[in-house]
């Protein structure tokens, strides 16, 4: 009996260690502003309110792109994360509140269960925004160092943005660094990669190292006599593509690979910067391809119903708004007023874009629905 009582305790006690460890909190001070409209007060602080919560489940993820940047109208993230975010915000407590003329400002402490404030920027992430850090090893005049914007990286990001990808390149923004990056590589480590993609919002991450060697030096004998006359450097990328599978949550290795390049010139230095302008010039088709293939396979199918649609001439004026969005690759008309859209985004990004055109408004929203009136 005694037993049975000691085996249930320690049981109650296992399971209330372990769902406080699921649930741990951070608290956090945050700000909020809204525009107060008809002199409405309380609606203003309601929004900064709601504002100032998103601003500390953010603060709290460590993200470096903040959700209002990815879209502009904070009343479609709000409705958005409300079912995302709810349970996150544990408990708030306003700390101050300042009423202009035409706003109010507001100051919390917000604490905040942290895993599921990352599941609920997550949700926020664009499927075509990469992330992308490939730091080189480069010789220099005073020994070898790491540079985390280079030739490489600069040519993919150019290459990737002529294809109206939203490009984040990591490096300036001190997030990460090289180290840290080839300590990933050989550990095959998941928890560095979904930190990335949870700070800059993205589900898509190319991430790689470079390094060098010289494969012959100038002046060194190569025979019958003869001496090098510059000197030979040869570069290797080592380096993945990972994304988020959007149907089950998991991370993903698109592709994997090695590529090399070799480079002549009088200096070591020189020789290095022309190899990795071929290397680059190399990989680059690659990951292109690889890249479509991904935003192809989650491009998905939005059915957009407008009501104000009742004429033939208003059905083209409507879609040829549709068709000019940016990211939609598609624009079926169903029936009068009702449309489906291709789109390889979060909906809320596509009804945001949609309202932005100035003639419509949002009704409501789903992941594959939309429905909105049109304003002639």
């Amino acid at each position: 009996m005694k037993n049975n009582i000691l085996f249930l305790l320690l049981t109650i006690l296992v399971l209330g260690l372990a769902t406080e460890a699921a649930g741990q909190q951070k608290c956090v001070n945050s700000e909020g502003e809204a525009a107060i409209v008809n002199k409405d007060i309380p609606s203003a602080k309601l929004e900064a309110i709601a504002r100032a919560k998103w601003a500390a489940i953010e603060q709290v993820v460590g993200t470096e792109i903040k959700a209002q940047s990815l879209v502009q109208n904070f009343t479609l993230v709000d409705d958005a994360v409300k079912t995302k975010a709810k349970g996150v915000v544990k408990s708030y407590t306003v700390k101050n509140q300042i009423n202009t003329a035409d706003s109010v400002q507001v100051k919390i402490n917000a604490c905040i269960e942290q895993s599921g404030a990352k599941e609920a920027v997550s949700q926020l992430a664009l499927n075509n925004s990469i992330a992308l850090f490939i730091p080189a090893r480069k010789p220099g005049r005073e020994g070898d160092e790491f540079e985390e914007t280079n030739i490489l990286s600069e040519t993919i990001i150019g290459k990737l943005t002529e294809q109206k990808y939203t490009v984040v390149d990591v490096a300036p923004t001190h997030a990460i660094d090289a180290a840290t990056i080839e300590k990933a590589m050989r550990s095959g480590s998941t928890l560095t990669v979904r930190s990335m993609m949870y700070k800059f919002l993205s589900n898509l991450l190319i991430i790689g190292k470079v390094d060098y060697t010289i494969s012959t030096k100038k002046g060194e004998n190569i025979g019958y006599g003869l001496s090098m006359p510059f000197n030979n450097v040869t570069v290797r990328l080592s380096y993945r593509i990972i994304a988020k599978n959007n149907k089950t949550g998991n991370m993903e290795i698109l592709t994997a690979g090695t590529e090399q390049a070799k480079g002549i010139a009088n200096s070591v230095e020189d020789a290095a910067a022309e190899a990795m302008k071929e290397l680059a010039l190399n990989l680059t088709p690659t990951l292109l391809d690889k890249v479509s293939q991904y935003i192809e396979g989650n491009t998905k199918k939005v059915t957009v119903k407008i009501s104000g649609v009742d004429d033939v001439d208003t059905t083209l004026e409507v879609k040829a708004i549709l068709q000019n969005i940016v990211w939609v690759s598609e624009v079926e008309e169903k029936e009068m007023g009702e449309f489906i859209i291709s789109y390889p985004e979060n909906t809320l990004y596509l009804a945001n874009s949609i309202q932005q055109k100035g003639n419509f408004k949002v009704v409501n929203f789903s992941p594959y629905a939309l429905t909105l009136e049109y304003q002639k």
